[in-house]
């Protein structure tokens, strides 16, 4: 009997503990790691199908688990700072631990495989542009004449104009994209507002705050880019309006210009043909917010 109560103890405890599984999501990866003589796996849509039937028995038994990017080349240079043998499973545990704190992860919702897979790389290039945003907006310093921090005060700005685009958009939903290019590569960020039933706008803090970084680095380095945004209403058609990044601040594109940026393949430069049922618009005026008060120009 007592045999029997550690068993049945052992299984609750087990599944008590939340677990983050470290997924290798490409070929290559897979094969970076098959090097280590303890990796015992040899075919990657077979390792992926094990991962798939792990996750789902875990799941089965109530057990909550994260997924989390393992990387091969982050792995190996954490076993060369941590003094451990990257060719032994409890080192790859004791990294997978790491993860589990400090990368990306998303939650495992019985979602197939093949959905979740896209969503954690999604998940881990948000999380490295987030990172570079932060360290460029960090690096520009004080302004030489105000003594102003130069990325602070940017920020503060491009929270004011997103502040002034949600209050002066149509009702609905909206789908707004930052995309900045001066930079040493193009950075788009994303961010989604939702309205409720009373007109109340609902934003991800997460997604807001990466949002302003984005557009508050253009401003900052006065770089080319540009802002646009989708609002969705069951009442009415959908409409599509567009701001350049222009000095500390937004211009309105006019409905052609929003309409030639939409319908514009960005690789090849084709024209992709416009959709039906959507108004490509003027944005309304961001009124005295295009130029700050006291504004010192960095």
């Amino acid at each position: 009997m007592a045999h029997t109560d550690h068993q049945t103890m052992r299984r609750v405890l087990r599944r008590e503990i939340a677990g983050t599984i470290g997924l290798l999501t490409d070929e290559q990866d897979f094969r970076a790691m098959r090097r280590y003589r303890s990796f015992t796996f040899d075919d990657h849509t077979a390792y992926l199908r094990q991962v798939e039937a792990l996750l789902r028995s875990r799941a089965s038994q109530g057990s909550h688990t994260s997924v989390a990017l393992f990387d091969p080349q982050e792995y190996a240079e954490f076993c060369a700072d941590s003094g451990l043998d990257p060719d032994n499973p409890s080192s790859r545990t004791r990294f997978t631990a790491e993860l589990a704190t400090t990368g990306p992860t998303l939650p495992y919702e019985g979602q197939p495989l093949a959905d979740l897979l896209p969503a954690l790389v999604d998940e881990a290039v948000r999380q490295a542009t987030w990172e570079y945003v932060t360290t460029l907006l960090a690096r520009l310093g004080t302004c030489a004449t105000c003594g102003e921090d130069i990325g602070r005060a940017a920020f503060t700005r491009a929270s004011g104009l997103l502040v002034r685009i949600l209050d002066t958009a149509r009702p609905g939903n909206r789908h707004l994209v930052c995309s900045v290019s001066g930079t040493p590569e193009t950075i788009v960020c994303a961010l989604h507002a939702d309205q409720d039933e009373d007109g109340a706008t609902h934003l991800d803090d997460v997604e807001a705050l990466e949002f302003t970084s984005v557009l508050a680095l253009g401003i900052a380095t006065r770089s080319p880019g540009g802002l646009v945004m989708r609002t969705t209403n069951p009442d009415t058609t959908d409409c599509i309006y567009g701001w350049r990044l222009r000095g500390d601040g937004l211009e309105p594109l006019t409905a052609g210009e929003v309409f030639d940026a939409y319908c514009t393949d960005v690789e090849s430069g084709d024209l992709i043909s416009p959709e039906s049922g959507v108004d490509y618009c003027v944005p309304p005026d961001l009124g005295d917010l295009e130029q700050p008060p006291g504004g010192h120009h960095h």
